[in-house]
């Protein structure tokens, strides 16, 4: 997702690709599958869009046309940019909360020019991102009553703070108490409208600060330990929470992604070199290590380890301490959405957002218990991660990470499953896996069975390496894959997989896009990165272009539906647009669909020199927006906003 501190390059979460593998990467790999398909000026020919329809679960879960199909009714938006939001005629796009505003008891009102470390930890965090919906009460599908989990990615340091504050301690700890993740109550009121249960027992703010504890295979290993906890189960915050997930049992999965940036320090000598290296370490993205030694690796050598993990956080109890699941691997999660398999088993994926690298899953060794919640909150500590590998014909098949198979033993420096987890980036490597265009977002559709995998981008993509479908070197416009497992099974072996949409405007033959031919003018974008699932099983996708989406697309970012079925399997159509310089996250609906919650993140700091009316870089004085409150001395603010149709009814017809 987005690069926190260098938000002019941020169509790509790295400069330097850290993956040295050869395996081939997966435009070979799509080049290789549909280079003898027909394509007819950008579109692909009726037999390759038969072939691409993906009919592997008919029968077994039912047709697609009654899940996904296109059966939208709104009118979509246009394609454009300026300085607020737009939504589809018909509808309401309300604020729900912004950075700064209270959230726990005693915490104060928004003041950006006297912003202090203990008000933003009891006031809502910066730059929101993932978006979770837990009915309540428990176990119940509400759509009335729920917990609103958040994750708070990072902050935007030129338009969090004025010209002049120059107390850094202080603003090093405003920053960490930023990060990390907010729980809310909420409920919709007669008129329809959502509101914040201020009073409620469920509240609350995590941060970069907040204890936490560490669990599964690398708990406790000996490199885990530091000076502070030389047990190595134990660990203050979490970072760089970008998407997530919601477990079936009621917990919210945090995703540490980009977690190299907070690290200062050498890497000359250092035991954990080749391991810190493939992960982009140390970054200095943040000088937090000029005022707490944790994250400066030449006094803490250990620290990065205890970060790159799932945390789970038990959102029904606020005096819960979170933790840390290594059983689900170390590296830059993008999220970490579950799906219930048919056996019982719970089945998570997650993208590893950095160009070159990996898709993983998780399927539990235990099965969930519906009937005692308590029994399912440690499921993920034990079970198998895996690494996809595509195959040419149409194939994937899943490499378990386990110490000992194969290459993962200590002729390779793996001593034990805790060094294969901290090392799951090279583990992987070693398993050839499939390189990606940074895999993003990873969508299961509980009623379809398949999976949608967002690939945002790869600028790095050098020519030559890619022909046919893929054959697009320097790709910033991405493309979403579609994941089909054997009779609905998540937990096997081998999937199969096709490509829904390869992405960027049709019109211009440099993008090579690949859309359905009815899809509008409006309905093509860039990047996709997160995604979510409504309730008649339909894919909505939210798009990250960066700081290039001028040359993306030329038009901010946003939502659009996209039909997974049907006739018109592969059309778009745009839902939903972020002021400028801002991108979408965290798409989620409540169990009726007539409810849709939107992440605005990090309003007028991407490519806002690229904005016509602004043409300089954003700062808290002078910001391309102020939204969304649009008032002089006030920054832009990073917000949650609740979309519902006008007069009911669900989202999108």
């Amino acid at each position: 997702m987005t690069d926190p501190l260098r938000p002019d390059t941020n169509i790509d979460p790295d400069d330097t690709p850290s993956n040295p593998s050869t395996a081939p990467a997966l435009g070979d790999v799509i080049a290789a599958r549909f280079s003898r398909r027909h394509m007819i000026r950008g579109t692909l020919g009726t037999a390759a869009i038969a072939a691409m329809t993906g009919n592997s679960l008919l029968g077994v879960l039912g047709s697609p046309a009654q899940a996904g199909e296109s059966n939208f009714s709104f009118r979509e938006i246009e394609h454009g940019v300026d300085e607020t939001h737009h939504v589809a005629a018909g509808y309401d796009a309300d604020i729900l909360i912004r950075w700064g505003d209270p959230v726990l008891p005693g915490a104060p009102d928004f003041d950006p020019d006297n912003q202090t470390p203990d008000g933003q930890s009891r006031q809502f965090g910066s730059n929101n991102d993932y978006v979770g919906f837990i009915p309540l009460p428990h176990g119940s599908q509400s759509a009335t009553r729920g917990l609103l989990c958040v994750n708070h990615e990072f902050t935007s340091s030129r338009v969090m703070f004025p010209r002049g504050f120059n107390d850094n301690m202080r603003r090093f700890e405003i920053e960490m108490a930023a990060h990390g993740g907010s729980i809310l109550e909420i409920a919709r009121g007669l008129d329809g409208r959502w509101s914040i249960d201020g009073a409620s027992k469920y509240t609350r703010r995590i941060t970069a600060t907040t204890p936490m504890r560490i669990s599964g295979p690398a708990a406790g290993d000996a490199r885990m330990k530091t000076s502070a906890d030389p047990s190595g189960m134990n660990v203050l915050g979490t970072v760089n929470n970008c998407a997530g997930g919601i477990t079936p049992w009621g917990t919210y999965l945090m995703a540490e992604e980009n977690f190299n940036n907070y690290f200062i320090g050498s890497l000359k000598g250092h035991p954990e070199q080749r391991n810190y290296k493939r992960y982009g370490l140390p970054r200095g993205r943040y000088a937090w290590g000029t005022i707490d030694r944790r994250w400066d690796i030449d006094k803490e050598p250990n620290e990065p380890n205890r970060f790159g993990w799932i945390v789970e956080v038990d959102a029904f109890d606020p005096a819960s301490m979170p933790v840390k699941r290594t059983a689900l691997g170390r590296f830059k999660h993008e999220g970490a959405e579950p799906i219930l398999n048919r056996d019982g088993r719970v089945v998570i994926y997650s993208g590893d957002d950095q160009r070159f690298d990996y898709l993983y899953r998780f399927v539990s060794r235990g099965r969930v218990d519906p009937e005692n919640r308590r029994a399912n909150l440690n499921l993920l500590d034990t079970g198998t991660l895996s690494v996809a590998k595509f195959e040419a014909d149409g194939g994937l098949t899943w490499l378990d990470l386990a110490w000992g198979q194969g290459p993962l033993t200590p002729n390779n420096g793996f001593s034990s499953q805790a060094d294969v987890l901290i090392e799951t980036r090279r583990a992987a490597d070693l398993l050839e896996a499939t390189p990606l265009d940074r895999p993003e977002d990873v969508q299961p559709n509980p009623a379809t069975g398949k999976v949608y995998l967002n690939l945002t981008n790869n600028s790095k993509r050098k020519a030559g390496k890619t022909d046919g479908i893929n054959r697009r070197e320097k790709n910033i416009w991405g493309q979403i894959v579609e994941l089909s497992p054997p009779d609905g099974d998540q937990a096997a072996r081998s999937f199969t997989w096709d490509i829904l949409v390869q992405c960027g405007d049709p019109k211009r033959p440099e993008t090579r896009a690949i859309w359905h031919p009815d899809t509008s003018a409006n309905g093509w974008f860039s990047c996709p990165d997160n995604a979510a699932v409504d309730a008649e099983g339909r894919l909505w996708i939210a798009t990250d272009q960066g700081s290039n989406w001028s040359r993306a697309s030329g038009t901010a970012d946003g939502l659009w539906a996209v039909a997974t079925s049907g006739p018109g399997r592969g059309t778009g159509r745009m839902f939903f647009r972020v002021p400028v310089g801002a991108e979408l996250c965290g798409p989620c609906f409540t169990p009726d669909g007539e409810t849709l919650f939107l992440a605005v993140q990090h309003p007028s700091t991407d490519g806002a020199k690229q904005y016509k009316k602004f043409g300089r870089r954003s700062t808290f004085e002078d910001p391309a927006t102020r939204w969304p409150d649009f008032k002089d001395g006030i920054p832009p603010r990073p917000s949650i906003v609740v979309i519902t149709k006008k007069g009911g009814g669900r989202i999108g017809g």
